[in-house]
């Protein structure tokens, strides 16, 4: 192979050339049709905007509130924990091995499902239920 035969990947698709004469196909209005404010330069309306007509974003009504303090936590189940091959069983280490996918504000553990095997688990809640579940077996529970 030398230098002089090396050739694209694939074949570049040309610009279309607007404006350039009747013989392109889109000479004259460029496709923009005849007059009218989509013909102009800079013409268009803006995004949401129904002709005057009030928008539907001003037409819902506006109820509640978004709370910005509001934390994020990630459910796992001892289903998911049984998975885990860490005994001492942290957030970190369900990332690390894949078991969920985001940390988010922390971890709470719900009682989904049955637990195998004795683990420490440290997370920032537990329902009662997988507390006892935990415990049962002769492992801990510690709040973060």
């Amino acid at each position: 192979m030398k230098l002089d035969e090396l050739k694209p990947a694939q074949k570049s698709k040309t610009r279309t050339r607007v404006g350039r004469g009747i013989g392109s196909g889109l000479g004259k209005t460029s496709g923009r049709g005849h007059k009218g404010q989509k013909a102009r330069s800079g013409g268009g309306v803006r995004r949401g905007f129904e002709g005057g007509q009030t928008p539907l974003y001003r037409r819902l009504p506006k109820r509640g509130f978004t709370n910005i303090h509001a934390k994020t936590y990630t459910e796992v189940t001892l289903t998911m924990l049984n998975k885990s091959k860490a005994t001492e069983v942290t957030a970190e280490t369900l990332l690390a091995e894949g078991i969920i996918g985001k940390i988010n504000d922390g971890i709470v553990v719900l009682a989904t499902g049955n637990l195998e095997k004795k683990l420490t688990v440290k997370a920032v809640r537990f329902t009662k239920a997988a507390q006892e579940k935990i415990e049962a077996l002769g492992g801990k529970t510690e709040v973060i």
